[in-house]
């Protein structure tokens, strides 16, 4: 919807600083600004206007003018919010989510948090306390960046409008690195420019005498219930999701949808009725889904656009694609993001998508390994070692290897979420500097402690919703769609619809033939069978093709031997990565991807500089 950023203190020139905090994001609100400075705070907004279009303008004041908000995202039950603080005595000026917010922190204080639906960032300066309260919403759908700089603490919804505070130094932070190249994305609090930290899903902050005060305020909670029937199940799914999708339509501009050959996106899309879905490909045909989408949007009679999206059209816009990131992120996918998004920019404002649905149902391939790995994991645990170090120690490939290695070992071993790119100590191999902290298993660690009583597939689950989730699929899915300035709204991430999945028996998400078991069933109501059943792609990229192209080879080498690369990497151990991958002898395609974009980012925040 919008962005946001601002700072505490009584600096000079408040205004100037603040424009230029404000211009780093304008892509987030394109169609208008708003400023709010004051003895103690400046407040910054860009807005893209989707609700209330004539009265919906930040920063946002409360009768008394000693409340104001910055606030980015959409909350989906405002309206019967509204209701109930006017029953209470609030008197609203106009119609948006914003001034519900506004009048829910002066009826309840941090206790509104419990009272929202929605996805939301937000930022509220109360002057007669001179305190700032803000938050993230529960599942980190909304970006919250912020740094305490010489004791005043900066915020905004990206990073490099805090880049552009005065005294704010711009340093790598080395153990992001070392985190990311294991993960592909940024996984610790702290992001990539030392000193600037991710205000955590479900998380509030209070800012008040120079004191910085963060605390947890929801938590997801899985507790299966094996007394209900599985059409129960699948009635319950499909009733949440036909009341999520008919929440997130709620705009006063058009809403369309994007739509990929999976059953996520297509169910969302044969729901929401409205009239555009959205779907990109690439000119090789197991990594286009462009004939299936149009396809399957004839049948439900939607208009389908789609964008064929060419080799150099992905290569050229890598370095626009890192900087609307904020931080690195190797997912090839989030190329293919950026461009759907600005497909669909071109026709509405609003998009829906089905982001959400595999981290809540039980979606990945990766769930199924539990029941597969049975056979070894059921034996005693000395004995899966022992024969886990025997696989370990043959000196050459042979069937089975991996399969007894991955057994012997334990789910909270061998499992960090939907990616695993540097073990420890390929990570080791490659760096410059290596410190050895944060471990992917001390990462993952706190998380597998609070599920120590579940199944295996509900604690991937648990890991991938903390981590995979806001790392990698809400950061690509807010910043790519934000760079072309369209909201992207996700109905399958609502606190309803994870009321009934939380509640699913694992026999209801996974099977040895299939993933997300009761949910497609609720979507083969409306989507066909060959879509209910389909196997999970995403968006397929041909990455591991074109590196063994001579020319993308030699763009990849030239980063590999370049300075830059020699200040973070032994650059012979990952230009021997790359040969090895282009004459066929392995695929390190994804940690080669995982390098290069690191590398495409520092160029464009240090080198550019």
């Amino acid at each position: 919807m919008c962005g946001f950023c601002g700072f505490t203190g009584e600096l000079i020139k408040k205004d100037e600083i603040l424009e230029k905090m404000m211009d780093k994001i304008v892509h987030r609100g394109p169609d208008s600004g708003g400023r709010h400075t004051g003895d103690k705070i400046a407040m910054g907004f860009r807005r893209l206007s989707i609700i209330d279009l004539d009265a919906g303008s930040q920063p946002m004041y409360n009768e008394t003018n000693d409340i104001v908000i910055t606030f980015n995202g959409e909350i989906y039950n405002y309206q019967s919010l509204r209701e109930e603080l006017i029953a209470k005595g609030h008197v609203f000026k106009n119609n948006s989510d914003t001034e519900v917010l506004i009048h829910s922190y002066e009826e309840y204080g941090k206790g509104m948090l419990k009272h929202l639906r929605g996805m939301f960032a937000f930022v509220i300066w109360d002057s007669k306390n001179e305190t700032l309260f803000g938050a993230r919403d529960f599942f980190g759908i909304k970006p919250f960046y912020y740094a305490v700089i010489d004791g005043e603490l900066v915020f905004a919804s990206e990073i490099k409008s805090i880049l552009e505070y005065p005294g704010f130094k711009k340093e790598v932070n080395k153990e992001a690195l070392e985190s990311y190249l294991t993960f592909q994305y940024s996984v610790l609090p702290e992001t990539f420019f030392k000193g600037v930290f991710k205000l955590m899903p479900s998380h509030c902050l209070t800012y008040k005498n120079g004191g910085l005060d963060i605390e947890r305020y929801w938590e997801p909670v899985f507790e299966a219930d094996e007394e209900k029937s599985f059409s129960e199940f699948v009635e319950e799914i499909d009733a949440a999701m036909q009341d999520s999708i008919k929440k997130h339509k709620i705009s006063d501009v058009e809403v369309g949808s994007f739509l990929s050959s999976g059953v996520d996106s297509s169910y969302v899309a044969a729901c929401f009725k409205g009239d555009k879905t959205f779907t990109v490909g690439f000119d090789y045909e197991k990594y286009n889904e462009i004939d299936f989408a149009k396809k399957l949007s004839e049948k439900i009679e939607i208009d389908n656009y789609s964008k064929l999206i060419s080799k150099d059209e992905y290569w050229d816009i890598l370095p626009t694609v890192q900087y609307h990131m904020d931080e690195p992120l190797a997912d090839p996918s989030a190329v293919a993001l950026y461009f759907v998004s600005k497909t669909a920019a071109q026709h509405v404002k609003v998009a829906l998508s089905g982001e959400g649905a595999d981290e809540f149902f039980g979606g990945y391939n990766i769930y199924k390994e539990p029941d597969a790995l049975k056979p070894i994991t059921s034996l005693p645990r000395p004995i899966r070692k022992a024969a886990g170090a025997v696989a370990k120690a043959v000196p050459f490939k042979i069937k089975g290897k991996n399969y007894i290695i991955r057994g012997s070992k334990d789910l909270e071993e061998r499992f960090i979420g939907n990616a695993y790119m540097f073990t420890q100590k390929d990570r080791e191999k490659v760096l410059k500097t290596y410190t050895g902290r944060n471990t992917p298993q001390s990462v993952t660690k706190p998380f597998y402690d609070k599920v120590k009583d579940k199944d295996d597939v509900t604690k991937m689950q648990y890991i991938d919703i903390h981590l995979w989730l806001i790392g990698d699929i809400l950061l690509k899915a807010d910043k790519m769609s934000m760079a072309n300035s369209l909201e992207v709204r996700v109905p399958f991430l609502d606190r309803e619809v994870f009321s009934v999945a939380r509640k699913l028996p694992k026999k209801y998400k996974v099977t040895k033939e299939n993933t997300k078991v009761a949910m497609r069933a609720a979507a083969n109501k409306y989507v066909p069978d060959m879509v209910a059943e389909k196997k999970k792609l995403g968006f397929p990229v041909p990455i591991r093709i074109w590196l063994r192209e001579e020319k993308y080879y030699n763009i990849i080498k030239e980063a590999f031997e370049s300075e830059e690369a020699k200040e973070f990497f032994k650059t012979d151990e990952i230009v021997k990565l790359l040969d090895l991958h282009k004459c066929g002898k392995e695929d390190n395609s994804r940690k080669i991807w995982t390098i290069y974009m690191f590398l495409v980012w520092h160029k464009r925040f240090f080198e550019a500089a």
